[in-house]
């Protein structure tokens, strides 16, 4: 693949078609970014921001520059759990947000793909979901917007169909 040849680059693919839940989402999620033990939550400490956070250097590697998270057939757990999808986008765009305008780190660009059927695209025309805005928090504020500045999630929508013709 193109982006996996690219120098000091990661890719994490993860395949929709066994993602039903949270446990199936983390399960594939620890089988791309090395990292410490997973819990199985998306907030807090050994959560998936934690780990989505997490950049793996070593002595004789460069730390990567880029991370693209490919989300086949993403709209199998939009289907099965809408609130669940949302807030594992929240998670995906957030950490991306923060990297780019909020961290003092080195910095590591993260680019997001959710490949799947048109479902997706409904979701991204719906006002209230998360390619549109940030989830709000318990407070009711939207952390990543409070966390990066940016008011919105970035998110372009493409038809796969229009690429090629």
């Amino acid at each position: 693949m193109f982006l996996q040849r690219q120098r000091d680059t990661e890719v994490c693919n993860l395949y929709g078609q066994y993602i039903t839940d949270l446990e199936s989402f983390c399960a594939q999620l620890e089988r791309c970014l090395p990292g410490p033990q997973l819990l199985r939550r998306i907030d807090g400490s050994s959560g998936i921001v934690s780990l989505l956070r997490n950049r793996a250097a070593t002595a004789v590697r460069t730390p990567s520059k880029f991370r693209y998270y490919i989300w086949h057939d993403a709209d199998v757990l939009l289907r099965a759990n809408r609130t669940l999808f949302g807030r594992l986008v929240d998670a995906i765009i957030g950490v991306g947000a923060e990297a780019e305008y909020a961290s003092d780190d080195l910095l590591l660009l993260h680019r997001s793909i959710f490949v799947g059927s048109s479902l997706l695209d409904l979701y991204a025309e719906d006002p209230a979901g998360q390619f549109s805005i940030w989830a709000p928090d318990a407070d009711g504020e939207p952390f990543w917007s409070v966390v990066t500045g940016v008011e919105k999630p970035q998110v372009v929508r493409y038809n796969i169909d229009a690429l090629w013709s």
